[in-house]
């Protein structure tokens, strides 16, 4: 049987079964009523009876009947009953007035008839009947079964009292054949108003059922449609053609598909939270209604605000019209039009480059996305750049012109050597000059060597080593020079290991560099600090001399191959630095002030965020 048919005849049932109850109690209520009526009607009779009787009876005293002797006592008493014409009148009226009394009787106290509606039972004994607090203390069906059984006379009697003596007593009888006459009509009303009622609430119970089962098949096919839309396919298997099996079967697997979607969609969330912290550029997502969905973290450092009170918020409760920035934002978002990248002051008096695109789908602008970049940065990096094309520009000519003259050198000191041997007879005074000769070209020799060495690809031999100890072997390295000028070093390192992936000696090479330069920038002594902390992913070591800085006019020169402002400088060393820091994937920067030093940092990844970014290097190729 369908669960649907099933569902429809239990609230059937169910209601016909209250319906049934109902009508039980409603028939029950009648019989009880008829019959405690029938009793209240007796009682009545019994007690207007015996109110006659005694206004009926004389004092016995004041007559000539002998009150000694009972037979003449009961004799008189008959008589003055008999003769009263108001008692004997109610008796007469009792059976022919009240549908459901029988008979009524005053008995002596021997049970023998001094009045009866029956005439011919004066002064007989009358039989005893069954009380009628039988049938009114019955339940319903032996109500039923007592009043349509064989006929009975049940009978309601109270005391007779003549001068405050009981003396008989009065008896009124109920026949069930008249409490039946009385009674079916009502009962068979009844019944039929159950059956119609019960009938009724059959029909009207499964159509109600119905009509609220009946949407069923309405979400059945609405199931259907979203999963369609979704891109996927319910199935109802176990079902059949059960619409509320089926439902169900829909419901639980939408549920799962909702929870893999939920999954999925928390997963990708948390990618692009992860992608939106790591970003250098401030990014802000907003919907059609200009509201924000998604901030990376850079936008706080613009905005001074935290991405928690950002979200959700609309153009105009972020940005203010009073501001530059604010004033460009609201009136793009304004005019719907796009903003090309320009730099502006935000409200922190940082420089930032600013573009707002809109974003359209089909012809309708569905968001826009506004990007901000530090202007600072922004052209540190392109200075980076701009050096890192020159340098490669500049390795490649090296490289070439170094190939080029190694040849004409090596000729040139092969021809000397023999040259030399040829004038020692001749002019032995000329050897002095040809040794300045030969000095000349090895000096030139090791200038091209030098360039061929910088310019050639290294394989670098990478090994997990702890930053604090390479830097512990520069001080070590640099303390000669550092004594004789005079430069107090003073070391500023973390309790725990800093541990990079790197090449130790070139790393060590690129922080000697930096270090000896700091020590010579300080002729008269002073104080180079070196400090390293983590930051994020990577470590940074800055390196912080006391001398007289470097001049604005040749800051963006310094790290260009053989550019020095030192007398007995070659030129090679910050290059050297630079080219060595970008071998390891990092960066190397300054800040000077003149005339108060200048502050190297040296960026490098960490040992973990450096094997995280290989792997995710891999995985993409």
């Amino acid at each position: 049987m369908r669960r649907r048919t099933q569902i429809v005849l239990a609230i059937t049932f169910m209601v016909a079964a209250i319906v049934t109850g109902g009508s039980y109690l409603y028939i029950s209520q009648i019989l009880r009523q008829g019959i405690n009526s029938a009793h209240d009607t007796a009682a009545f009779l019994t007690s207007q009876l015996a109110f006659l009787a005694s206004n009926a009876a004389p004092d016995l005293s004041s007559t000539r009947i002998d009150t000694s002797n009972p037979e003449a006592l009961r004799r008189g008493v008959a008589y003055y009953l008999g003769t009263d014409r108001d008692l004997n009148t109610m008796l007469e009226s009792v059976v022919g007035s009240w549908p459901t009394i029988y008979d009524a009787a005053i008995l002596d106290a021997d049970g023998k008839a001094l009045l009866d509606t029956d005439p011919n039972l004066v002064g007989k004994k009358i039989e005893g009947r069954l009380d009628f607090s039988l049938l009114q203390n019955a339940g319903f069906r032996q109500k039923l079964r007592l009043v349509y059984h064989a006929p009975t006379v049940y009978d309601v009697h109270i005391p007779l009292l003549l001068n405050g003596e009981r003396f008989g007593s009065i008896h009124v009888g109920v026949s069930t054949v008249f409490l039946r006459n009385e009674l079916t009509p009502r009962l068979q009303r009844a019944l039929t108003l159950s059956a119609v009622a019960v009938l009724c609430s059959l029909l009207l119970a499964a159509l109600l059922s119905n009509i609220a089962l009946g949407p069923l098949e309405h979400i059945n096919r609405s199931l259907d449609s979203m999963a369609e839309a979704g891109g996927a396919a319910l199935k109802a298997s176990d079902g059949g053609h059960d619409e509320y099996g089926q439902v169900s079967m829909k419901i639980a697997t939408l549920g799962r598909q909702m929870r893999d979607t939920r999954e999925i969609f928390s997963a990708l969330k948390d990618n692009v939270d992860q992608i939106m912290s790591s970003l250098q550029d401030g990014l802000m997502l907003f919907t059609r209604d200009s509201r924000v969905v998604l901030v990376s973290a850079a936008i706080e450092a613009f905005l001074g605000r935290s991405r928690r009170e950002l979200l959700g918020r609309t153009a105009t409760e972020i940005f203010s019209p009073e501001s530059s920035l604010g004033s460009v934002m609201l009136d793009a978002f304004r005019l719907r039009h796009n903003v090309a990248q320009r730099e502006i002051e935000a409200s922190n008096g940082r420089r930032v480059q600013v573009s707002l695109d809109f974003i359209q789908e089909k012809g309708t602008q569905i968001g826009a996305l506004l990007t901000m970049r530090d202007a600072e940065s922004v052209r540190r990096i392109e200075d980076e750049i701009e050096l890192s094309r020159r340098i490669s520009a500049s390795g490649r000519v090296t490289r070439g012109v170094a190939h080029e003259v190694k040849n004409p050198i090596n000729a040139i000191v092969l021809h000397l050597q023999l040259l030399r041997n040829k004038l020692e007879h001749v002019d032995p005074a000329t050897s002095r000059h040809v040794d300045i000769i030969d000095s000349e070209i090895h000096r030139l020799d090791r200038v091209v060597q030098i360039l061929i060495d910088f310019t050639r690809p290294r394989d670098l031999h990478l090994d997990e080593t702890d930053l604090r100890s390479i830097l512990e072997e520069v001080c070590m390295l640099a303390a000669p020079d550092a004594e004789q000028h005079g430069v107090t070093l003073v070391r500023e390192l973390p309790p725990e290991p800093i541990t990079v992936k790197v090449d130790a000696d070139f790393i060590k090479q690129a922080m000697l560099n930096v270090v000896l330069n700091g020590v010579q920038s300080m002729p008269d002594g002073g104080t180079l600090a070196i400090h390293a902390h983590r930051n994020e992913d990577a470590v940074i070591t800055e390196v912080r001399d006391q001398g007289a800085g470097i001049p604005v006019s040749v800051q963006d020169k310094i790290f260009e191959l053989y550019f020095t402002t030192k007398k007995a400088g070659s030129g090679i060393g910050l290059a050297q630095t630079y080219q060595i820091m970008m071998w390891h994937y990092g960066s190397v920067d300054f800040e000077s002030e003149e005339g108060k030093g200048t502050t190297f940092r040296l960026r490098l990844p960490l040992a973990e965020a450096r094997s995280t970014s290989l792997e995710e290097a891999t995985a993409r190729t």
